[in-house]
């Protein structure tokens, strides 16, 4: 394939070689003989399936060389085993990374399409849901760009989480039928299919010699199905693939018991088995949701391994070289269960010897935490791991034994505490594993995601293991590819960027530093400003459409687009948002900046608050919003079904990013980076990855406020009480006592759940305690806001300094210094 320079990219260089005619052709051709339609008769989704279809060629025939120069040197990989992706939509994503954009835009308009109108069709995939999927996404690109051998493993979900509408106000959850009409970018692959055993039983079996092994059998099975999704990096030099796993019965049909009348238990087994890939996140509130969560987790680690080790097998003979050549991340705690599944394959398929076996193990598998939340630390019960894997119990009872009679033993003699808080299982009824101590144990790296995340890790939430371990835990602050959350997404300020500083910036994001240069010139200001009101009116557009709420692009656009969690502290936001109408109905001329409030958030099924907070937003915004006295200074938006999709909208739009989970809570974060990258200016806690945004946007340029996490620590030490703030501030107490009665939605219960949490009990993300600093801090934005020049310059110098939180420099982070993972040039 020849190296080719399209229109727009100065002296970058693709990896793709395709003229207007070639691609012109491509897309009739695909119209005629992938889709049997012809040019008059394709509806808008044949056009997109026909386009993606074209550009998927010009990608796979990079990928099979691709591939061909790792096979042929044979080269170490990293495996990246994710139960989530947020993967959005490709087909805009593709274009920008292949170059071929502008020639897509002038074959389609020789073909009287418009593009721009085609990017618009197709659902985002369904294969995640919040940060960490996202997360996934923006590395998987990133280690394409950056020329490094991957594979990403994770599950095919027929229905993702769930798709999102807003009913009387509340969350409802339907199915996200993301593949109801196919998906042009996945290739099955059915030779690589997979069994997989679960259940069963566990016997010793003894040689002539006494020798006893264990033997798991009578065990069920379901098969994994890969499909496979190329993944182009920028400049299409490296195209590596997300490998994703469907359950599948054994058996399909059984005809006898179909003869024989039983129609519905002849599919049973089909039925059951193909459930494990259904959806995200199966309900756990029930015992039969715990199981197939745990079934889930283990079917796709299970095929991801046995596809590793048969690619391993190809170019290499024995175990010895594995470590060399496979490195494998667990994100999260979810895929953990590989390290038994992996010991199990080496002691009882491979035969070897336990430290042979575990030392392989570690040196193979890193633990990436993403959480400081002690309860969202993954356990599962003794007695259900048993039924599902037993003979992984086993192993895991022993990496157990074994390390709390030696290393905890050999460092702590005798303390039965330390044994007891480091234990993979914690006691009690029933016994729990701790997957996280697991994690822990089987990798020799485990990194934080942002630095005062890992800072935690090590002296607040796995202190005894950093103590045990000290060179083991290792941190790597989060980022976000520049590709998909600033050129993709924002074009009208990338081609800003592009004439002023040049076109190199998406795989150098330090290059932005140079557009500081740029905000004495008015010139660049003023059209810096254009371009974030264009976004604004594009989002007003949006709102109207999904909302029916008219709002106003000269308001503020404060933006709160997260996973709905208490510790997000969402309705800390609406708190101020009734104060603030409050406010305006005592004295409806108050002199306010109009202010448009956005929410995105998609709550859990299960959890009843965070539907109760949603359900409060939309009550509000309805009064608000329709409340001539306070003549439409505040509106408040929540835009149902939030998603990549929808994020690309609402991010380049956003004057104001609000990052307010409570001190120490928050992991890392992304969305600040991605809003602060698009000219947003935070309005954040010192939490997560806001500490870092700060130390390099300058104090100037961010508003913080609130506790620190070392003063959250002094509070509940001294004995935190709620009730002491509410009754201390008449008007946070109004506003409470307000959003509990009647006047919102004619039911004075309905809100229940959200007052006893702030008060009876006991505010455990100290919503009420950073009250007044966060009203304070709402107040210096208002002002900011009021020198629109000053304001301009901030958010100039926001995107220019967000260098450091490109993905891309996460990824050599992790190459250089946890995978040891050279970059591999393909000619």
């Amino acid at each position: 394939m020849s190296q080719t320079t399209s229109k727009n990219t100065g002296a970058s260089q693709f990896k793709t070689a395709c003229s207007v005619k070639e691609f012109k052709v491509a897309v009739r051709n695909h119209l005629v003989r992938s889709l049997a339609h012809n040019p008059s008769t394709a509806t808008p989704t044949d056009w997109w399936i026909a386009i993606s279809l074209a550009v998927r060629d010009q990608i796979l025939e990079r990928s099979s060389e691709t591939m061909t120069a790792h096979s042929e040197q044979n080269v170490r990989r990293v495996y990246y085993l994710s139960l989530e992706y947020l993967m959005g939509r490709l087909l805009e994503n593709n274009l920008v990374s292949t170059g071929l954009m502008e020639v897509a835009r002038e074959a389609l308009g020789e073909l009287d399409e418009d593009l721009d109108g085609l990017l618009k069709e197709g659902p985002d995939m369904g294969l995640g849901n919040g940060g960490l999927g996202r997360l996934a996404a923006c590395f998987i690109d990133s280690l394409s760009t950056l020329d490094y051998p991957a594979v990403g493993y994770g599950i095919h979900y027929e229905f993702g989480l769930f798709r999102q509408e807003i009913v009387n106000g509340e969350q409802v959850e339907k199915p996200d039928a993301w593949r109801r009409f196919g998906n042009p970018w996945e290739i099955i692959r059915p030779e690589y299919a997979v069994t997989v055993r679960l259940y069963g039983k566990v016997e010793t079996h003894f040689n002539d010699l006494g020798e006893g092994r264990p033997m798991w059998h009578d065990t069920r099975t379901i098969v994994g199905i890969p499909w496979d999704i190329p993944v182009a990096g920028y400049g299409c030099t490296t195209v590596n693939f997300l490998r994703l796993w469907e359950s599948r019965a054994s058996r399909d049909f059984d005809l006898q018991v179909f003869n024989e009348g039983g129609y519905v238990e002849a599919v049973q087994e089909k039925a059951e088995s193909e459930s494990v890939s259904k959806v995200l996140y199966p309900n756990d509130e029930t015992e039969i949701g715990k199981e197939l969560r745990l079934v889930q987790q283990y079917f796709f680690v299970a095929c991801s391994l046995s596809d590793i080790i048969r690619r391993h097998r190809r170019s290499n003979e024995n175990w010895d070289s594995f470590p060399a050549k496979v490195a494998i991340q667990l994100n999260d705690t979810h895929p953990s269960v590989a390290i038994p599944e992996l010991m199990r394959l080496l002691l009882d398929d491979e035969l070897l010897e336990w430290d042979q076996a575990w030392a392989i193990c570690q040196k193979t598998f890193s633990y990436t935490n993403h959480t400081l939340l002690p309860e969202a630390l993954e356990r599962w019960s003794v007695p259900l791991f048993e039924k599902v894997l037993p003979r992984h119990l086993q192993i895991i009872f022993e990496i157990n034994e074994r390390f709390l009679n030696g290393e905890v033993e050999n460092k702590w003699p005798g303390d039965s505490d330390k044994k007891r808080s480091m234990s993979i299982v914690e006691e009690g009824h029933p016994r729990m594993i701790r997957m996280a101590h697991l994690a822990l144990l089987g990798s020799h790296k485990v990194n934080g995601v942002a630095a005062m995340h890992t800072d935690l890790l090590k002296s607040s939430l796995f202190p005894d293991f950093d103590a045990l371990f000290p060179d083991r835990f290792i941190n790597m602050t989060n980022g976000v590819t520049p590709r998909r959350w600033l050129k993709v997404c924002n074009p009208a300020l990338s081609a800003l960027i592009d004439q002023n500083i040049g076109d190199d910036w998406p795989k150098d994001l330090d290059r932005l530093r140079d557009l500081e240069k740029c905000i004495d010139d008015k010139k660049f200001c003023q059209d810096f400003a254009k371009i974030k009101r264009d976004n604004k009116v594009a989002l007003a557009e949006l709102i109207l459409q999904r909302c029916g709420i008219e709002v106003s692009p000269d308001a503020i656009f404060d933006v709160q687009i997260k996973r709905l969690h208490e510790y997000k502290r969402q309705h800390l936001n609406l708190l101020y948002i009734l104060t603030l109408y409050r406010r305006l109905l005592q004295e409806p001329e108050l002199d306010v900046v109009p202010r448009v409030f956005i929410f995105g958030a998609k709550a859990a099924p299960g959890y009843v608050l965070a539907k109760e907070i949603i359900h409060a937003i939309n009550a509000v915004a309805d009064k608000v919003n329709n409340d001539e006295r306070i003549q439409g200074k505040i509106k408040v938006a929540f835009i149902p079904n939030y998603g990549v999709t929808i994020a690309e909208k609402i991010i380049p739009a956003a004057d104001v990013s609000e990052q307010i989970s409570t001190a120490g809570k928050e992991a890392s974060g992304t969305g600040n980076m991605k809003l602060a990258l698009n000219g947003a200016l935070t309005l954040g806690t010192l939490d997560g990855a806001n500490v870092e945004i700060l130390e390099e946007v300058g104090e100037d340029n961010i508003f913080i406020f609130g506790l620190k996490e070392e003063e959250v620590e002094a509070l509940w030490k001294e004995g935190y009480s709620s009730y002491d703030y509410y009754w201390g501030n008449a008007e946070l107490r109004a506003v409470i006592d307000w959003l509990s009665s009647d006047y919102f939605t004619g039911n004075s219960e309905d809100f229940a759940g959200i007052r006893h949490s702030l008060l009876d009990g006991g505010d455990p993300y100290l919503v009420l305690a950073d009250y007044a600093a966060y009203v304070e801090a709402q107040g210096k934005v208002d002002a900011a806001y009021r020198d629109q020049d000053a304001w301009v310059k901030k958010t100039i110098l926001n995107t220019a300094r967000m260098g450091k939180f490109s993905s891309d420099r996460t990824i050599k982070q992790y190459a250089e210094n946890i995978w040891n993972l050279p970059a591999v040039h393909v000619d």
